[in-house]
């Protein structure tokens, strides 16, 4: 059986755009001989739909689309596709498709709603499952969820005699999240003993990317091809449904197991057309894995360059301090949406470094990316004379930093305004968290890119972009000077917070781990340091409300992720742990 995997980039909501990229993706496959052909998980309607779904008419268009797509599947040909189905309700769902007719629908079951999604929202469980008789191999199809936990369709399915089980996908990135993905689905597969294959979307969706990462497992666990990450692919697989019963007959323990459900209901489908059979098998195809540091920085440019691209935008334009991370910020977009469509603005102040400036100029210049200069000084100026009178008997603090940043803020806003150009704010997670940023300054823009990497990340993936270009993209001054917002004399990060290495695993405990104060303390950290960013990680709940948005890189990103009221009273006063 030849399976052909097509990990397309489809864009939500553009449902005929999506069915255009399914019908190239088709033919391809049917070119090269292949006999099931499968598609991510929602591919007709795009990934998530959101409260589309709540619009009768995009269902409708939906279930078009799927009747127009139907009659490109030839006979001899089995397509598995996702799309939005109606019945006595709405469902998650997977159109099998051959000759010209859609002979099975099978519902989601799993309903995903935690962390990003939010399934239950728009959708009814499904309920049973089934078995595809395909050439008298019995394939069992479900939908992304359905395979993560050990019972389920899955088993049903196996235990029904499934030689492979097919799951189509729409598993978004977060980092080292394929890995852990890749290691479930080698054991989904040597638990049941038969193929395991998965289909998973690739592309960026607002602050979602999925990494395609598309895989199949033979019966014993291993890995038998991977696709690309981050990138559209067809992937070609030829499986032995023999390897699987094989593995069944020497492996006793599957019949000593009982139905938790219904038994899965078989389709008979239509078997090959020799002609459009190859004569033999290729070799598959296994892609390798991109290191951390690599998978966050493909994340990063992919999300972005779909940001773009989807919503119609060419030109960014970002604030160029000399700093780390609009260094990495002006980076991505480089690389990301081409160095002739990146501005970078210099707005050098008083209090701004010559190396400031010059590390910028160099960055922009192995960059290749276009720089404008507009001094911030004249309108810092003009604000502390207008204010001069509210602000008499005061003495200048914080309130003078943050008119410094909201100026600049002003300077790119006005020519995104002008140009209609898109600016990208610079702002990092560890900052992000602890209010470290200034609303309607260096926090202004429409796309906050870096927002979910913390600080030391920000450092380990420009090394990474550094070493591999095989020269020094981000200068090396960049990574190693003190970070400094640069808002008054002599300033550096570190007198305002803990250094980034203390900073961000007390932030990883506590904002992705959900551990409280006591257990951080546990793990050796200092207790002034631990209530400290405890404290200034809740008091910045309402800055973050109002900030771009951006990419999600970690397990647990701010907004769709990390849900916390603004207004909110609990303190954690007695650190002890629970249990």
């Amino acid at each position: 059986m030849r399976v052909a995997l097509a990990q397309i980039n489809t864009t939500v909501g553009d449902i005929w755009g999506n069915v255009e990229r399914m019908t190239d993706a088709l033919h391809k496959a049917v070119e090269n001989g292949a006999d099931l052909v499968a598609f991510p998980e929602l591919a007709i309607t795009g990934y998530p739909p959101e409260d589309l779904l709540l619009r009768p008419s995009f269902i409708a268009e939906n279930l078009h689309a799927l009747d127009e797509f139907k009659v490109e599947v030839p006979e001899g040909v089995t397509a598995a596709l996702g799309f939005v189905d109606l019945g006595i309700d709405l469902f998650n769902a997977c159109a099998v498709v051959s000759g010209g007719e859609v002979l099975h629908r099978y519902h989601k079951r799993y309903l995903p709603n935690y962390g990003v999604f939010d399934e239950n929202r728009y959708f009814r469980e499904g309920s049973g499952s089934s078995l595809l008789k395909l050439d008298g191999t019995l394939v069992g199809v479900n939908v992304c969820e359905d395979i993560w936990y050990p019972g389920g369709p899955a088993r049903e399915q196996a235990l029904g005699g499934a030689s492979v089980l097919l799951n189509i996908s729409a598993s978004p990135y977060h980092r080292l999240k394929g890995a852990a993905r890749e290691r479930m689905l080698s054991v989904r597969a040597s638990d049941y003993g038969c193929y395991v294959v998965m289909c998973n979307l690739v592309g960026g969706q607002d602050e979602l990317v999925f990494d395609g990462h598309s895989v199949v497992f033979d019966p014993e666990g291993n890995l038998v091809s991977r696709a690309k990450q981050f990138e559209e692919d067809l992937l070609f697989v030829d499986l032995f449904p023999e390897e699987a019963l094989m593995r069944r007959l020497h492996d006793s323990r599957p019949r000593k197991e009982e139905y938790l459900g219904e038994r899965p209901t078989l389709v008979e489908l239509p078997g090959k057309v020799e002609a459009i059979t190859p004569a033999q098998s290729d070799e598959p195809r296994t892609e390798d894995l991109l290191p951390e540091e690599g998978e966050v920085l493909a994340a990063l440019e992919l999300g972005l360059a779909d940001y773009f691209g989807k919503n119609g935008f060419t030109k960014a334009v970002l604030g160029l301090s000399g700093g780390i991370d609009s260094s990495l910020v002006a980076a991505v977009a480089a690389r990301a949406l081409g160095p002739e469509n990146v501005v970078g603005v210099l707005m050098p102040s008083r209090y701004t470094s010559d190396l400031s400036n010059t590390d910028a100029y160099a960055l922009a210049e192995s960059l290749g990316i276009e720089t404008q200069v507009v001094p911030i000084g004249p309108a810092f100026d003009a604000y502390r004379e207008m204010l001069s009178e509210s602000f008499a008997g005061t003495e200048e603090g914080i309130t003078e930093e943050n008119l410094q940043s909201r100026v600049r803020g002003n300077i790119v806003m006005g020519l995104s305004n002008k140009f209609g150009w898109i600016v990208l704010s610079t702002g990092n997670k560890s900052e992000m968290s602890v209010g470290y940023s200034t609303l309607y300054g260096d926090m202004a823009g429409g796309f906050a890119l870096i927002r979910d990497v913390p600080k030391t990340l920000v450092y380990a993936i420009c090394r990474y972009i550094n070493s591999s270009e095989g020269r020094e993209i981000i200068p090396e001054s960049v990574l190693t000077k003190e970070p400094s917002a640069e808002l008054r004399e002599d300033q550096r990060d570190s007198d305002s917070l803990p250094s980034y290495d203390v900073l961000d695993p007390i932030l990883e405990a506590y904002i992705e781990e959900d551990k409280g104060i006591g257990e951080i303390i546990a793990l050796g950290f200092e207790e002034e340091d631990v209530r400290r960013v405890v404290k200034l990680v809740d008091r910045a709940e309402y800055k973050r409300r109002q900030a771009p948005v951006g990419i999600k890189v970690t397990i647990r990103s701010f907004g769709r992720d990390r849900r916390m009221p603004i207004t909110n009273r609990y303190s954690e006063r007695n650190p002890e742990r629970i249990g």
